[in-house]
């Protein structure tokens, strides 16, 4: 994607719509919940939709390199959490649908390794790589498997869970591939990543879970299979 300038005017507006929002009483527990070394301003998702709604109809950006380079300009220059969360909320702005391209996956590559946690991985991977692989299969699924053997765990994560919403049609084949990538690795978020996934897939199609966890015997982690089974026994 070619480089884009950030419109300096709503990195400003969003920030300082959440100056004005800040509950500093909140901000110590909403930091403490999230074991986040970046503070708070103690504004809580409701209020920020809320605040940030009109700022963001306000400006419409004309162009995705425009977009992106806004995206990454209050992503990385973040003070405070909150300012992150704007930073993916307007990555799913319905005016920008038409951004959601292959080339997009590069930025939201730098989201999940720099935030490197499950409140912006788990957002990004499921509400934003997964469409793309939906919408494009033969540009993504290659890199959801280059990812579920990346040395990042938080790209793994995403292999894992970028197909949360997709019911029916789910690329099993690819799922199982990325599942199967991590079955060793004792890591907490890929276990629980890992029968989150298939919990989910499991309202479409139970026998196929159960039959997917038998198979897999003790090589899966019993985090992953108590997730896995959790509302079909």
């Amino acid at each position: 994607m070619a480089a884009g300038k950030a419109d300096g005017w709503l990195v400003a507006a969003v920030r300082g719509a959440l100056a004005d929002a800040a509950d500093p009483a909140k901000a110590p527990a909403m930091q403490a919940y999230m074991k986040s070394d970046m503070p708070y301003r103690g504004v809580p998702k409701p209020v920020r939709e809320r605040v940030l709604r009109p700022v963001l109809a306000a400006r419409t950006l004309p162009d995705q390199a425009g977009w992106a380079a806004t995206v990454l300009d209050l992503w990385r220059g973040a003070e405070y959490r909150e300012e992150r969360y704007a930073a993916v909320d307007l990555t799913g702005h319905r005016a920008y649908r038409s951004y959601q391209r292959a080339e997009t996956l590069d930025l939201y590559e730098e989201m999940i390794t720099t935030g490197a946690w499950w409140d912006h991985v788990d957002e990004i991977a499921s509400r934003r790589v997964g469409p793309l692989l939906a919408a494009d299969p033969a540009a993504i699924r290659p890199v959801m498997l280059r990812w579920s053997r990346d040395g990042d765990r938080w790209r793994r994560r995403a292999s894992i869970i970028c197909q949360l919403s997709f019911k029916a049609a789910t690329d099993l084949e690819l799922l199982y591939a990325c599942i199967d990538a991590n079955l060793d690795d004792r890591d907490f978020f890929l276990r629980k990543a890992i029968g989150w996934a298939l919990r989910q897939y499991a309202w479409t199609d139970p026998a196929e879970v159960r039959r997917f966890v038998a198979a897999r015997g003790d090589a899966l982690s019993p985090l992953s299979r108590r997730e896995a089974l959790k509302n079909i026994g």
